[in-house]
């Protein structure tokens, strides 16, 4: 018999291996605001694991990807199951990840790309597991905002970007692919960017994600924008 677990989180730890054997964890990511089994909301750290469980998680993550050979930057999911106090191996993505901004933020900003690079070219890494856990502070929350409708079941919403304005301020990056202009079709994923908040703490980041996606200019499209707010404001998500 399988397990059924309600309710289930998705949570993905990122990895880096090196080809001399060292192998690092960063704090997992929540990615549990999905739709059609597609992430929308992610953020980092999770409210729903605990030092213990993230260090024990990260320790699986690490072994799975030595015992294989592993190197680069990886990422292992896994399904979490809080009120059993268990948790399952999916998969491992053996890439980066659209959401490795929030790591990046949490890790003192820094580079996953740089090191994915020198890791090719035989570098070891520059830093330890403890050096890198005394890097991590604060928390990070990104949004994929799609041209979509959610009005009718996350429709593509395909069309050209009359307008398009991103928002900017403290602690706030944008990773897009598109710009004015640019025409939004169904031959690609309807991603037009990302949003990463950064801040001290999660209700920071919260609010500060929720006020840039105020400032964000889409036309031509429809967005999921509004959607993304409302979870963001939704008293479930703020407790956690």
């Amino acid at each position: 018999l399988k397990s059924f677990t309600e309710p289930p989180r998705h949570i993905e730890v990122q990895i880096l291996a090196d080809t001399h054997g060292s192998a690092v964890y960063f704090p997992e990511r929540e990615c549990s605001i999905q739709r059609r089994n597609q992430k929308v909301i992610e953020e980092t750290p999770s409210v729903a694991v605990t030092p213990d469980l993230r260090a024990e998680m990260g320790a699986n993550a690490v072994a799975l990807a030595t015992q294989v050979g592993y190197t680069s930057a990886g990422t292992v999911e896994f399904l979490l199951s809080p009120s059993q106090n268990r948790y399952y191996f999916l998969e491992m993505n053996t890439r980066l990840q659209v959401e490795h901004p929030i790591t990046e933020a949490i890790a003192g900003h820094l580079d996953l790309v740089e090191h994915m690079v020198r890791i090719a070219q035989g570098h070891p890494l520059p830093f330890s597991q403890h050096q890198l856990d005394a890097r991590i502070a604060g928390h990070a929350i990104e949004a994929r905002i799609y041209a979509e409708d959610p009005a009718t079941d996350f429709l593509p919403s395909m069309g050209r970007l009359r307008a398009y304005l991103e928002p900017t301020g403290r602690g706030i990056r944008v990773d897009a692919g598109v710009v004015e202009g640019t025409n939004i079709t169904h031959h690609y994923d309807p991603m037009i960017s990302k949003c990463v908040a950064f801040a001290a703490t999660r209700p920071e980041a919260i609010q500060r994600l929720d006020r840039a996606l105020d400032r964000y200019v889409v036309s031509g499209v429809t967005s999921n924008i509004p959607f993304v707010q409302t979870v963001l404001q939704h008293a479930n998500f703020q407790a956690g």
